[in-house]
């Protein structure tokens, strides 16, 4: 929000306070003030005409001027290609302070020179408010111009300071100068005297004008006819406070809607009356064409835009820009008055699909006050008459229900000193609400207080507790330290868990990644271990970050991606990250390997990124958090073969638990995501840390020999190995010990010699007992079971 010293001294009197000054008490409420500008600077300027311009006689460019400042005649040497005998002009002295250093007088190229001829880029005018020929040249006056005038600033309007208002979102109603002139006055404890425009649109005769709207989109709108304006230049005064707000002056009709859009905060809209001959207007949706918008620029409407619409045939892009066709001229004769209210959110999705930020779109999305659009056509139609010479004008035509109940609050004295902590009196209390034009009422010790119509922020008590603290001063809270209780800090057991799921993944060597939460349609449809239906953003930043993720992999994918297009092919990451979904949030940790994941060139030493190595990862981590080897089952993965390779992956369960998945992309998906061969896992960690651990047991070391012996097997090729190795393990029992302490699994042959539909499993069983050395023909015993075990239950035949 941007507001002048000048905008100010228009409703009170602000002499007494320094713009400094302005900026602190305002901030000091609530309110920061983020910057002050000033529309120019300059000391020690005159006005001046230029009697005589001789070019320079060692110069291309440079000329020699003698400018009369009204008590002597300078010699001033400029270099501006546009000046000229009798112009009149600004002329900084010797001695005068601009933005850009100093002026003194000294030689040019053996010509005294005695001050500078200034353009208003030297002044320090804002380049955006200037036209090309008043930036590449000195400024040229009006021939009424005094000369010797020693204030040219306050001449042209520049005079202005300008505060630059952070607002918080809840006090869009600032974005009004009438509300942000009674905020200051306030905060000021000073009369604001704001313009008396109410009921001036309630004149006109009978009409021909039909507004309607077949959107729910438009809840209200209000039309008027002015059949004939004069088309002219715009009063000083208003000319310089859209100056001061950003804006160039176009005409005093298109000044006028300006105006009262940043007084009262609404937009409003003036179409030529000419370009709507039957005065039909019907606000719609459901469009979707290419519309001419004021700037010339087309624009692709979508069927969710809020269009104005004459004749079936769009007009104006409503909140947002008016139509090019409809725009007001300097022929134009007589108006049609639009002021209306809009879904905010429609306006938001609009203005951002077309990159059209503008001011009204701006005061639409941040909301505005409930009467503003009766403010706004009063206060329009009365600067009509006064200075458009408005005339022929047609009664109000109201589309939708204008009416207003203001809301009332009651509250007690101590409700608000127990809240905020302070011991403020009945008198000061009042006093504030006085200040907010509340209209407090004081009665049996309760106060009831009515809300105007423009502080949409009060809604009850703790809203107007918080009015007297910052209008009182927050230094009247009494200094106090806070009570806490003493509290041990320590990590909880998630956190724990995933402080060693990350240390654990950092010392294998794959590298933590932190990618966006926010991801796109695509991604979600590819989601891997979903935690449930997929959250949409209502407003997204873009079509990229429209969603919240359920999955950590496809985000993850991505940096393996961009990583091989860069031909770095040992790549190995992980993430742990939480996920959200509308069935609730959990946390999931994933990993992508590719290449090697630990290497030594010097050694020869290569850990290849595949499953098995994947596979060892997931089971050392598990290990790791307290979940033992033989509580943890690999199975065929049939739940998700789009996203990983159907024979080449498995789906991980702690006992009936599903805890994740993981093995090599599938190879269609791998392509798409330009990251083929990849090997990927991904596991709900919510579900690790419910899973019962392990109790840690010690038991000593048996000091007793151990025995192996290996043995192979042919068996069908479809076979589990685990479930070879589960049955060597039920035959371990020796006097009730076990006696198989490790089976291993060193080889697995397909080739000459075995069928094709077969495979040869070479396994090595470690026998060893805590009680004794155990003889031949123990061993001996549990080795034959074994091997009539395997050949009974998997029809396998011994190698020899």
């Amino acid at each position: 929000m941007r507001i002048s010293r000048k905008w100010l001294s228009q409703y009170m009197d602000v002499s007494a306070y320094s713009i400094q000054e302005l900026a602190d008490k305002i901030t000091s409420a609530g309110l920061e003030v983020e910057g002050i500008e000033y529309l120019s600077q300059g000391t020690n300027l005159t006005i001046g005409y230029v009697e005589s311009c001789e070019n320079h006689p060692d110069s291309d460019h440079l000329h020699i001027t003698k400018v009369n400042v009204g008590d002597e005649i300078l010699d001033i040497v400029c270099g501006a290609p546009n000046v000229a005998a009798g112009q009149k002009v600004i002329v900084a002295k010797a001695g005068a302070k601009l933005p850009g250093g100093e002026i003194k007088k000294g030689v040019i190229r053996g010509q005294v020179s005695n001050g500078m001829i200034c353009s208003l880029l030297e002044l320090g005018v804002d380049p955006h408010m200037l036209n090309d020929e008043q930036k590449s040249g000195i400024e040229i006056l009006d021939e009424d111009a005094p000369i010797g005038h020693d204030n040219p600033r306050a001449y042209l309007g520049l005079d202005d300071e300008i505060l630059d208002i952070g607002l918080t979102p809840n006090r869009s109603d600032c974005l009004a100068a009438f509300s942000m002139a009674l905020e200051a006055g306030a905060i000021l404890k000073q009369d604001v005297k704001l313009p008396e425009f109410d009921g001036a649109s309630h004149t006109g005769g009978p009409t021909t004008l039909k507004v309607t709207s077949t959107t729910d989109k438009c809840p209200l709108f209000l039309g008027k006819v002015v059949g004939s304006i004069t088309i002219k230049e715009s009063p000083k005064w208003m000319k310089e406070l859209l100056l001061a707000s950003g804006m160039n002056s176009i005409n005093n009709v298109v000044d006028i809607s300006n105006i009262v859009m940043l007084e009262t905060g609404q937009p409003m809209h003036f179409y030529d009356m000419d370009a709507i001959p039957n005065h039909e207007i019907t606000v719609k949706d459901g469009y979707e064409e290419g519309y001419t918008a004021l700037d010339g620029v087309e624009y692709q409407l979508k069927p969710e835009d809020i269009v104005i619409t004459n004749q079936n045939k769009p007009i104006g892009i409503a909140g947002v820009m008016g139509g090019d066709d409809s725009k007001i001229l300097d022929t134009t004769r007589g108006l049609i008055i639009e002021c209306a209210s809009f879904d905010h959110v429609s306006i938001r999705n609009t203005a951002r699909r077309l990159s059209l930020s503008t001011e009204s779109s701006v005061r639409y999305q941040k909301g505005i006050e409930p009467l503003a659009a009766k403010k706004a056509l009063d206060r329009a139609v009365q600067l009509l008459i006064e200075y458009a010479d408005a005339k022929d004008l047609e009664e109000t035509v109201v589309y939708g229900n204008p009416e207003y109940v203001p809301a009332k609050i009651s509250c007690t004295l101590e409700d608000m000193n127990s809240r905020l902590g302070t011991d403020f009196t009945q008198e000061e209390v009042f006093e504030v609400f006085a200040r907010l034009h509340f209209e407090p009422v004081y009665e049996n010790g309760i106060y009831t207080v009515t809300i105007p119509s423009f502080r949409t922020d009060i809604e009850g008590k703790a809203d107007l507790s918080e009015e007297v603290i910052r209008l009182l001063g927050y230094d009247r809270l009494p200094s106090t330290l806070p009570l806490m209780e003493m509290t041990e800090g320590k990590l909880d057991y998630k956190q724990k868990t995933i402080r060693t799921t990350r240390n654990f993944f950092c010392s294998q060597g794959l590298q933590d990644s932190i990618t966006y939460t926010l991801i796109s349609t695509e991604k979600k449809d590819n989601a891997i271990l979903s935690c449930g239906d997929a959250i949409e953003l209502s407003i997204p930043m873009s079509e990229e970050r429209r969603w919240i993720r359920t999955s950590v992999l496809p985000s993850l994918i991505d940096v393996v991606s961009y990583n091989h297009a860069r031909t770095i092919k040992d790549i190995n990451v992980f993430e742990i990250s939480d996920v959200a979904s509308v069935q609730g949030a959990k946390t999931h940790f994933a990993f992508v390997l590719s290449g090697s994941l630990q290497q030594n060139r010097w050694t020869g030493y290569n850990l290849p990124s595949d499953f098995y190595t994947a596979k060892g990862l997931v089971d050392a981590l598990l290990d790791n958090l307290g979940i033992v080897e033989s509580r943890v089952t690999y199975k065929e993965n049939k739940k998700d073969t789009t996203h990983f390779h159907p024979y080449r992956s498995a789906e991980v369960y702690v006992g009936k638990d599903l805890i994740g998945f993981v093995g090599q992309i599938h190879p269609v998906y791998g392509k798409a995501v330009s990251a083929k061969n990849v090997i990927m896992a991904e596991f709900d960690l919510d579900t690790i840390i419910e899973i019962k651990k392990s109790k840690i047991k010690y038991v000593p070391v048996s000091k007793f020999p151990g025995v192996s012996r290996d043995l192979a097997f042919v068996v069908d090729r479809n076979l589990p190995v685990e479930k070879i190795v589960n049955i060597i393990k039920k035959q371990g029992r020796v006097n009730k010990e076990m006696i198989i302490r490790g089976v291993e699994v060193f080889d697995i042959y397909q080739g000459e010699h075995v069928q094709p539909n077969e495979k040869s499993v070479a396994l090595s069983v470690t026998f060893q007992s805590d009680t004794h050395t155990l003889k031949d023909d123990e061993v001996n015993t549990v080795f034959d079971n074994i091997l009539k075990a395997i050949q009974k239950e998997c029809n396998a035949t011994l190698r020899s």
